[in-house]
């Protein structure tokens, strides 16, 4: 399996439950498709730049990670938020 492949499909969960589970939106799927499209390019990629193809796949992650995409908060927005409601909730069932 390529070394690509893990950085690619994480991109691709990642996108998914962004979508799903934080911004509570219906699936959306064409990221499976995308995903799998993605990793094969990468693949190919791999065999004649594996450094650059590496770089690349974890830059898409990170890029995914941090940027908003259709207006809504970007993943790590989502997952702070989502902590903060968890810390507050146990905090007021302390007191």
């Amino acid at each position: 399996m390529a070394k690509t492949a893990g950085p690619i499909l994480a991109t691709g969960a990642l996108a998914t439950v962004n979508r799903i589970v934080f911004s509570d939106k219906p699936m959306d799927w064409r990221i499976i498709p995308a995903t799998g499209l993605a990793a094969v390019g990468f693949s190919l990629m791999e065999q004649a730049w594996p450094k650059g193809a590496l770089i690349l796949a974890w830059t898409s992650f990170l890029t995914i990670l941090l940027t908003r995409v259709d207006g809504e908060k970007a993943p790590v927005e989502n997952a702070l938020t989502w902590w903060n409601k968890g810390q507050s909730a146990s905090n007021s069932a302390l007191h």
